[in-house]
């Protein structure tokens, strides 16, 4: 999409730091994060948000959850995997993304 951040993002309209790239995902290190580690992994593919996942763009997602575990390897003490759907939710960009925070103990409690 022509509006999205993110879509600019794969496209390298807007610079990010990259951790993993492939040719269906992309990771990188969040501007304002929320954890010593704090990265988001997104499919290159726009899928709006998880509520839009469907069985032809499923392969993606889960190429996504692939590069969350080989990400996941190099955090000690374990990560968490947060995706917004919605603005009640919390999602800023419309672009399907998954925070992967680790680092450090995080706060247990579910908002």
């Amino acid at each position: 999409m022509a509006d999205c951040l993110f879509c600019k993002i794969v496209e390298g309209i807007i610079p990010s730091q990259k951790v993993y790239e492939d040719d269906f995902v992309l990771a990188f290190k969040d501007i304002a994060p929320q954890a010593p580690t704090h990265i988001l992994v997104i499919p290159k593919t726009h899928i709006s948000g998880a509520a839009d996942i469907t069985p032809e763009n499923s392969a993606v997602v889960a190429r996504c959850f692939e590069v969350i575990a080989q990400l996941g390897k190099d955090i000690e003490g374990g990560f968490r995997v947060v995706s917004n759907c919605g603005g009640n939710a919390g999602q800023t960009v419309p672009h399907l993304h998954f925070h992967v925070l680790g680092g450090a103990p995080l706060n247990l409690t579910m908002a």
